[in-house]
């Protein structure tokens, strides 16, 4: 028996949960919180959240699956590296997954997908801690 293309079998997670609307709606809550965050703000340099909220959105689509429009315009991600020059600590990543799980939940996916995306956010913020509290 032959699956159909464009079932779930065959789709990325990017396509599972809505594709690009889904993560630009993710990122764009996210940094509504990040905007009035005390701990989170000073570590966004430009006047504006707008070019970080575009870096995430398009690095998010690729790592799930969709455009590699990150990749085409900034090289590889290369995460620890590029967030090395910000103190990121214990607290930092606290506010930072607080300001995440807000927006993951405003997206009201179903369950499966919900923690598939959770657990690598905790992972990747994780990952990006370089130093004590």
């Amino acid at each position: 028996m032959e699956i159909p293309r464009g079932s779930l079998e065959t789709q990325t997670f990017y396509e599972q949960v809505g594709g690009e609307e889904t993560f630009r709606r993710l990122v764009h809550r996210f940094y509504q919180g990040v905007a009035e965050d005390p701990l989170l703000r000073p570590m966004y340099p430009e006047e504006d959240l707008g070019p970080a909220e575009e870096r995430l959105a398009l690095f998010l689509m690729q790592y799930w699956g969709g455009p590699r429009t990150y990749s085409d315009a900034r090289g590889h991600p290369r995460l620890r590296m590029r967030h090395a020059p910000f103190t990121v600590n214990r607290a930092a990543h606290d506010a930072w997954l607080r300001h995440m799980r807000d927006a993951v939940d405003s997206l009201e996916l179903p369950a499966p997908l919900e923690t598939k995306l959770w657990d690598y956010l905790v992972y990747a913020a994780g990952s990006l801690i370089n130093a004590a509290d």
